[in-house]
């Protein structure tokens, strides 16, 4: 398969995310019921993850759709440099062509206030407490995927659990962070709600709460020992 076939399959995800989360706002909110609106949208979003993740798409390409993941997954030695570069610039071009799509569909109800493009900016608490949810969002979802996906009996159920993880991410932590743990998913809505607040956080929360979880795995894991020590024996034996 084309490689890029693969960098154009990454951007279609997160373009197919971040519509799935603009209809969802548009649709959901203003509400006199929040805690109902953001249980929907929990369920809504958890499923177009999963759907996303089982795809044709998302099996070829590994349904990254996610910077902090791309990088992670590098730095467990699961993708080369350069296909990780591609992979990233492709992701935040599906980001920003999702919502523009989004805009052509949805118009002014986009752009209103209550919806603004869907952009994730620190809420409660402000940005202390965005950047705190945020880096604990992104560690526990690594964590879960590498404990369960490298596990046999577990990792069935991998794709399920991050869906259930990304609904009970948006009903309780979206009010803190707006829910994001993905940089291209934050500033493709911020590019066209021309709101930046706080997007440092969403560019360093989700790294740094990957790649920390990422690298105790990478030094406790028997499952990564053993994998990597596999291959630098048939790369010697090549």
């Amino acid at each position: 398969m084309s490689k890029l076939l693969l960098y154009l399959y990454e951007a279609a995800e997160l373009a197919i995310f971040m519509l799935s989360a603009c209809i969802c706002t548009v649709l959901l909110f203003p509400t006199n019921h929040p805690w109902l609106a953001r249980t929907i949208m929990g369920i809504a979003m958890g499923l177009t993850a999963i759907a996303i993740i089982k795809s044709p798409l998302g099996k070829a390409s590994g349904a990254h759709f996610n910077p902090a993941i791309t990088l992670t997954f590098y730095r467990l030695g699961k993708i080369g440099a350069f296909d990780a570069t591609f992979y990233i610039l492709f992701q935040f071009l599906g980001g920003i062509f999702g919502v523009w799509i989004s805009k052509l569909l949805l118009g002014a109800r986009l752009a209103a206030p209550q919806v603004n493009y869907a952009v994730t900016i620190p809420g409660l608490g402000g940005r202390p407490a965005a950047f705190a949810a945020e880096l604990f969002m992104a560690a526990l979802l690594m964590a879960v995927v590498l404990i369960t996906s490298n596990r046999p009996r577990l990792a069935p159920y991998t794709t399920w659990l991050v869906g259930l993880l990304i609904a009970n991410y948006i009903l309780f932590l979206a009010p803190v962070s707006g829910f994001s743990i993905n940089p291209a998913r934050t500033l493709g809505s911020a590019v066209f709600a021309h709101q930046y607040t706080g997007l440092w956080i969403y560019f360093t929360a989700p790294i740094l709460g990957m790649m920390s979880v990422a690298e105790t795995y990478r030094r406790t894991s028997t499952h990564h020992r053993l994998y990597f020590t596999h291959r630098r024996l048939t790369q010697q034996k090549v």
